[in-house]
């Protein structure tokens, strides 16, 4: 039989645990189910030096290999992230002796990934230049703005493009895994995998179901501001443009460039961010039926709640109820 697929998931202080420790239970449970006429996989940790590392939870995890134990070609390699809170903000955590042992260990990996922000040390490693990559859709911003080569995509869960694979937020390491398990040894143990662990062998949707829609910059123009209030608590009334522009006695062209300018969105996306918001709290919060969520965020019917979450979150009004 031949050996198993060797994964190296790379950790620092300070990473997420279940950024590490979630997909190697994943390949761990697939391992077990694949029987033994199929190899399945041996998982390490690597720290620098071979020492252990304490998370952001403060469990400590073990490593069983330092970067200099590995000379040799990788299988899969895995690259942990962390994010810190600044001054009420979230920032990527950037270790720097993780992203120079990258440049040289990544081209020796059949195939790369990250997990969560660690997608920030594949970028500082120029790992990602030219590729699209998706990161946890709070750090995705920072991702674009510092990395101009990378395509960033904060939607996916997550993206593969060639060898390199990057996702989204913690939990989203383990669906890429049952997809790596997939690539490696097909749909059918992917899915027995999903199944012993209680998840989705694939999960409908992107990010933007569990982000916060309405993030809209704050605005310098009271009237912009006063308007977007007086929106969130008129949802079920007349918000057509000619109606808004009216209330901020504007014309409808003036208001138009003056409401995209402050807010770096157009009235009627802002008009349905705000009543989507309305419809998943209602979905979240309380057992009404469809036509009445429908009737109380503004969306007027379920044909227009339906198009509403398709279009926006990737899914349905049911499917995100039985979810959240």
């Amino acid at each position: 039989m031949p050996p198993p697929h060797g994964v190296v998931i790379v950790a620092f202080p300070g990473i997420e645990l279940l950024d590490a420790t979630g997909p190697a239970e994943v390949f761990s449970v697939a391992s077990r189910l694949a029987g033994a006429d199929r190899p399945g996989y041996l998982v390490r940790i690597a720290t620098a030096d071979g020492g252990p590392v304490t998370t952001s939870s403060g469990v400590r995890l073990m490593a069983d290999l330092a970067f200099d134990d590995m000379a040799g070609p990788i299988d899969t390699l895995l690259v942990s992230g962390a994010i810190e809170l600044v001054d009420g903000g979230v920032e990527p955590v950037i270790d720097h002796e993780v992203t120079e042992w990258l440049r040289h260990a990544a081209p020796r990996a059949r195939r790369t990934g990250s997990i969560c922000a660690g997608a920030h040390l594949l970028a500082a490693a120029g790992l990602l230049d030219g590729r699209p990559a998706t990161t946890h859709w709070l750090t995705a911003g920072r991702l674009a703005a510092e990395h101009s080569q990378v395509r960033v995509d904060p939607d996916p869960i997550f993206i593969r493009d060639g060898r390199v694979w990057t996702c989204a937020g913690v939990t989203s390491g383990m669906d890429m895994a049952l997809a790596m398990v997939a690539e490696d040894h097909g749909q059918d143990l992917a899915l027995a995998t999903a199944r012993m662990m209680v998840m989705y062998v694939k999960r409908s949707g992107g990010q933007s179901q569990f982000s916060v829609p309405l993030s809209v910059q704050g605005s310098s123009d009271d009237r912009i501001d006063e308007l977007r209030r007086w929106i969130d608590e008129h949802l079920t009334e007349d918000l057509s443009l000619q109606a808004l522009a009216a209330r901020t006695h504007l014309s409808t062209r003036h208001f138009t460039r003056l409401f995209q300018q402050r807010t770096s969105t157009t009235p009627a996306a802002y008009v349905e961010e705000a009543r989507l918001e309305a419809a998943r709290r209602l979905l979240e919060d309380s057992d009404w039926s469809l036509p009445e969520v429908s009737a109380a965020s503004g969306l007027g019917s379920v044909e227009t709640l339906h198009r509403v979450f398709r279009r926006r979150l990737g899914t349905t009004p049911a499917e995100y109820r039985r979810r959240f």
